[in-house]
Parts: structure tokens; C-alpha cells; sequence
């Protein structure tokens, strides 16, 4: 264990610990935009700098060890003007268009903003350049004119999905997220999970699919299951007016232990089907080429003689019974109990066994 002195009060922590993460770990909070538990430290957005007693220069707590017998001012009024500072850099490329904005209410660089006083920034003299919004893949919204090259996106798809479809292209003022040549990314390795969106702590990628139907603080999260397969994804339905709007991720080991928030594009965007008006809302027979609205009663006695008639003329193992991910598990308990008790026959599948 190392001890340090944090805002006149010490502190213990392992040997080895970042001085953010002794901090979070005696209940210190320090702002952070680029840092995330689950990825490689970036120390690359400076709003974690803190000031330490002796050291010429402010250090970034999400790369700097903590040593024993440090003292360290997370507050001070240099620290908080150094703060400002950085938020109006970054703020010179990001563009400030918060009514509209999908992360509204869940944008932590809004957040810092609020809590800093930054209304404006003093750094676009040189003016900001607009990127243009134009990728036609149906499921993620890439808007570089709010991007803070914080690079999450970038390790996340790096070092969970293994994806390595996007990086840091060029440098300085000119540097951007993008996929090789700067393609779409439909073009790139990109398997679309949304893990990019998960990360992101603004509205640079955001999902096309739940666009205009509820922000963060409109919601209800349910926690649940995906049912596309078998791993047994833990995942959060975004819910809103009784209505399924969208899914994120419960990076929580506590509740996430298979996944731990990674999901593939079906866990992620493959919702849609819930309230899709196509779904059927009534039995249809086909007759004569044609299907015409039937009742439950009707198709249902259709059903069993059908059945029936099979099974009488060649044997129950005649018949097989697929079930989908797309039901509960009662209901897949219950298909597979008549398919053998009711059937006779022990031909029944699923399609999350594949």
C-alpha cells in the first residue's frame, strides 16, 4: 500500500494504483473524458490534471503512479482554471449544439461544462471546420463535429471487439477519427456492435436506429437478456411510453458476467422487430393462393387436424418443431413439452443452439 496526502486528507491505496484511481477509490472524484476502466490509459483530454506538491508541472491522474507520500491538490484554483482551459480547447472543435443533440442530459463533456462556467471558447479564431455527415450504414450516426478525439472509440474497437476499423487519422488541428482511406464504415471491418457508441462520452456516434425517440434521462432501463443466442448477453432495454426505443450496455460484472456490455449488432440494433407494424396480429389461412384473416379458434382446430393427419399416416418422427429466440423461455419450454408429449417425437431445435 502506498499513502498520500489528497485535499489535506490522507489517503491508502495498492502500490501500483494510478493517483485517479486511489482517489476514486477513497471516494475523490476527478473529471475524466478520455479515461475508461475497461481500456489502455490514453491520458490524452488533461481534465484529469492534479496539482502535486513539489512537481513543476500539473500531471494527469490517469497515467501518473501514485507514490508514496505524494500530496496532491485536486481543486485548486490553478487546477480549476487549467480545467477551463482545457474544456474551451476541446471546445474550439466540438460543436455546440446541445438541444438537439442525442446525448443531451448524458453528455459528460456537458456536464464538465456546466460545472466549469465554459459558455464560449476564446479558440476558433482560425475558425471550425465542418465535417460533412454522410454514412449511409442503417445503424451508427458518426458526427465528427462533436468528436473530442478522447480515441475511446478507437480502444474500445481495438481491444474489445478486436474490430481495428477505426484510428486516429493526421495530426494536430486536422486529426480525426476515421476508418482506413477514410471510408464508410460498411467498407471497413467494422461488425457494427456499438461499442464505439458505448464508450463515446458525447454525441460524435450515436445510434441511427434509436435516434428521435428518447434521451438518456426519458428512459427506463431493463435489465435482461438477448435471446438471438445462446451466450446469454446481458443487456439494458431503453424503454419509454411502454415502447422498446433502444438498448445499451450494463458494463457491470455483477450483472453483465458473459459479456460485460459488449454486444454484436443484433443484440444491439436488432429490436426494431417489437413494435414493427408488420408483425401479425391475427392467424391467416392460406386459400387458394391468398391468406385471409382467420380466428384463433379456427386456425388453431386447422393446426391440430394438419398435425393429426401426419402423424397417423407417417409417424411422429415424421414432424420436427423449430423454435425461436424471439420468445420467451416459457414459451420455448412449452414448445418443446408438446412437441414431445403432445407430437411424440423428440425432433425439436432451436435456432440459439446454432
Amino acid at each position: 500500500m502506498v499513502t498520500l496526502t489528497v485535499n489535506g486528507r490522507q489517503i491508502k491505496a495498492p502500490r501500483g494504483s494510478t493517483i485517479l484511481e486511489a482517489c476514486r477509490l477513497n471516494g475523490i472524484e476527478i473529471p475524466t473524458l478520455c479515461y475508461d476502466p475497461d481500456l489502455r490509459l490514453a491520458g490524452s483530454c488533461r481534465m484529469c490534471l492534479v496539482e502535486a506538491k513539489g512537481r513543476p508541472l500539473f500531471l494527469a491522474s490517469c497515467v501518473a503512479p501514485a507514490e508514496d507520500g505524494m500530496v496532491i491538490e485536486t481543486e485548486s484554483q490553478d487546477i480549476v482554471e487549467a480545467r477551463r482551459v482545457v474544456l474551451e480547447l476541446l471546445a474550439a472543435r466540438h460543436e455546440f449544439n446541445c438541444q438537439t443533440c442525442e446525448k443531451n442530459g448524458d453528455c459528460k463533456f456537458q456536464d464538465y461544462c456546466y460545472q466549469y462556467g465554459v459558455k464560449e471558447t476564446r479558440f476558433t479564431d482560425g475558425g471550425r471546420y465542418v465535417y460533412p455527415i454522410n454514412d449511409p450504414n442503417p445503424f451508427i450516426e458518426r458526427d465528427y463535429n462533436k468528436c473530442i478525439m478522447c480515441t475511446r472509440c478507437v480502444r474500445a474497437c481495438e481491444e474489445i471487439t478486436v474490430a481495428r476499423a477505426i484510428n486516429v487519422k493526421d495530426r494536430g488541428h486536422n486529426a480525426k477519427i476515421a476508418t482506413a482511406f477514410d471510408g464508410h464504415l460498411a467498407d471497413s471491418p467494422c461488425v457494427f456492435c456499438g461499442q464505439c457508441i458505448m464508450v463515446c462520452p458525447v454525441g460524435a456516434l450515436t445510434s441511427k436506429v434509436s435516434a428521435g425517440k428518447g434521451r438518456a434521462y426519458e428512459v427506463d432501463r431493463v435489465l435482461t437478456t438477448c435471446t438471438y443466442c445462446g451466450t446469454g448477453c446481458t443487456l439494458e432495454l431503453n424503454v419509454k411510453d411502454n415502447q422498446v426505443v433502444g438498448v445499451t450496455s450494463n458494463r457491470s460484472e455483477e450483472y453483465s458476467p458473459v459479456n460485460k456490455g459488449a454486444l454484436c449488432v443484433k443484440g444491439r440494433f436488432g429490436w426494431d422487430f417489437i413494435h414493427s407494424p408488420d408483425r401479425l396480429t391475427t392467424p391467416l389461412i392460406k386459400e387458394n393462393g391468398e391468406f385471409r384473416e382467420a380466428s384463433w379458434d379456427e386456425a388453431l382446430d386447422l393446426v391440430a387436424a394438419r398435425l393429426q393427419a401426419i402423424k397417423d399416416s407417417s409417424g411422429p418422427d415424421s414432424m420436427a418443431v423449430f423454435t425461436s429466440a424471439r420468445i420467451t423461455n416459457e414459451e420455448n419450454y412449452l414448445a418443446q413439452k408438446f412437441t414431445r408429449a403432445v407430437l411424440g417425437t423428440n425432433n425439436v431445435d432451436h435456432c440459439a443452439r446454432l
